[in-house]
């Protein structure tokens, strides 16, 4: 009997989020991946793609789709899925206690989290669009695994490319680079984009006010990269 099989089977009482022991799970030995047959998991991870399909107000057959993908769904459970997501649809009391319920028990396997939520983000754009409903949903399900902002910016970039505003994107560096290379490329950028050296490189004058607009964009990135890291005392 397949776990799905054995999920629909289970009935709604697998839906409820507080039907948990909050038990945790340290062993690093398959990090990015849960318990066998964790029945609860799989009705947590389901709960939490139904109520994610929803926010948006329609549950799509795209939306089911891209689930049955990302999640390794067999062909034979297709039907299950779908009667699966029906139920959560209809009997979630929060997302937030799926999300909840899956950081508790797995907090110690970060690499099946971000999955969990690399996949949620991919059901979001499976209509062609993530709406800020669907954002501030992800987002939070990112603050219940314990991923900090920065992390959560990482994941969103890597499906939905960075924001123009984001700081690692606008001194070009990874969101995981260390701070010896960020604070490199913040000065190399300060040393090729300083007002005055585009002055006495021959730029027209009137480039002068671009300059110190992008000048202060630099280092405002780079300001909110340190105090992200907890940096701010630290000497440059």
């Amino acid at each position: 009997m397949s776990l799905w099989t054995r999920l629909l089977e289970g009935g709604r009482r697998l839906f409820d989020p507080d039907n948990s022991d909050g038990t945790s799970v340290d062993g690093d030995d398959f990090e990015c991946a849960p318990d066998p047959n964790d029945v609860g998991f799989t009705a947590a991870v389901v709960g939490l793609g139904a109520k994610l399909a929803v926010a948006d107000g329609v549950v799509s057959d795209q939306e089911i789709m891209v689930f049955s993908r990302v999640f390794r769904v067999a062909p034979e459970d297709a039907d299950s899925v779908r009667r699966v997501f029906n139920i959560a649809r209809q009997t979630v009391r929060g997302y937030e206690g799926y999300a909840r319920k899956i950081g508790r028990k797995y907090h110690a396997r970060p690499c099946l989290l971000e999955g969990v939520l690399d996949g949620l983000f991919q059901i979001a754009g499976a209509d062609g669009v993530v709406t800020m409903d669907e954002m501030d949903y992800l987002r939070t399900v990112s603050n219940a695994f314990g991923f900090d902002e920065r992390t959560f910016r990482r994941i969103k970039a890597s499906h939905l490319g960075p924001d123009s505003d984001d700081p690692y994107h606008i001194l070009g560096v990874a969101h995981d680079a260390e701070f010896s290379d960020i604070r490199a490329a913040y000065r190399q950028l300060m040393a090729d984009n300083h007002p005055d050296r585009v002055v006495q490189m021959g730029a027209p004058r009137e480039f002068e006010d671009a300059a110190h607009a992008k000048a202060a964009s630099i280092t405002a990135a780079y300001a909110q990269i340190r105090t992200e890291r907890g940096l701010l005392i630290r000497a440059d």
